[in-house]
């Protein structure tokens, strides 16, 4: 019998286990709620509109008729020279950018969070500061940097008998990724930093009882246990490379740059609905970049579980 009584339900504990259950979906729904309609939805509604094109009857008098086409959209994106031209700009803009962006990130992290650094705050609010000015009033400032006849640094380079197009040729792509790198460089800072904090201060005095040094410790104890974060850094810079936008469409809308209206994949897009009024190539265009950011996404992670099972 006492085996038998010591295993009842205490009196009202059923009663609060089905109250807090019953509360999980009111305060994950307005979640639910707000990711369906800014996230899933428009993509859902992209893809769907992917599949039609306007199609005019006659000499067009009753207006563009929407038609089934297929796959015809992405048969005419995947033979587009502007979009693979786009494509292959921010890969390679990505192949310069996010090793660069995670190297320093690292590094600055590390010396954060070296026993060497002082006045750490302050310089963990210098590094973030660049990241809550607006992409567009960076761009803009950038662009101020880069004019000739307008820019201090310009006219600093030409003391020393340099003289340098940053808004021409395949400098531009280099001008690009210093405005990201100054733009983003702070958030993925703190983000490695948060995940030094976590390490056990015991294995680093450990690591220096023994001889190592700040450089030795930062390299041999440090950056292998902070790798999941290094990892997100990487995902998140990967995904922005891949939706590049803001900083050449300003470079392009000054007239001074040879950047043109559909340098990039989101940038051909733009163009595609909002000057051509052709909305299906347009979400054509933003599933294709969807699905590239989604496959280096997965190959980026699948790289980096296989580097942590060994």
């Amino acid at each position: 019998m006492a085996s038998l009584t010591s295993t009842r339900t205490p009196r009202g504990a059923g009663g609060t286990t089905g109250k807090r259950r019953s509360t999980v979906p009111l305060l994950l729904g307005p979640f639910f709620v707000l990711f369906a309609f800014t996230y899933l939805g428009p993509i859902l509604y992209a893809f769907g509109l992917s599949f039609f094109r306007e199609r005019f009857d006659g000499i067009g008098w009753d207006g563009p008729k929407k038609v089934f086409a297929g796959f015809d959209n992405y048969t005419r994106a995947l033979g587009d020279a502007e979009f693979l031209q786009g494509v292959g700009r921010v890969l390679l803009y990505g192949l310069v950018y996010v090793p660069l962006l995670i190297a320093f990130a690292a590094l600055f992290a590390l010396l954060l969070d070296s026993a060497v650094t002082a006045f750490r705050r302050t310089w963990q609010t210098i590094l973030f500061l660049p990241h809550i000015v607006p992409g567009l009033i960076a761009s803009i400032v950038w662009l101020y940097l880069y004019t000739p006849g307008l820019s201090p640094v310009l006219d600093g380079l030409e003391v020393f008998g340099w003289e340098i197009d940053f808004l021409h040729g395949a400098t531009v792509l280099f001008s690009l990724v210093n405005i990201a790198v100054w733009g983003n460089l702070g958030f993925n800072v703190v983000l490695i930093f948060v995940a030094l904090q976590a390490i056990p201060r015991s294995t680093i005095e450990a690591a220096r009882l023994d001889g190592a040094s700040e450089s030795r410790i930062g390299l041999r104890i440090k950056l292998p246990q902070v790798l999941p974060a290094m990892v997100v850094a990487t995902l998140f810079t990967i995904i922005g490379s891949l939706q590049l936008f803001t900083e050449p469409y300003i470079l392009q809308a000054s007239g001074n740059s040879s950047v043109s209206s559909t340098w990039t994949p989101n940038m051909l897009s733009y163009t595609a609905a909002f000057q051509s009024n052709d909305y299906h190539y347009a979400a054509t265009v933003s599933v294709l970049v969807a699905v590239l950011a989604g496959v280096l996404s997965f190959t980026v992670t699948k790289l980096s579980n296989r580097r942590a099972l060994r």
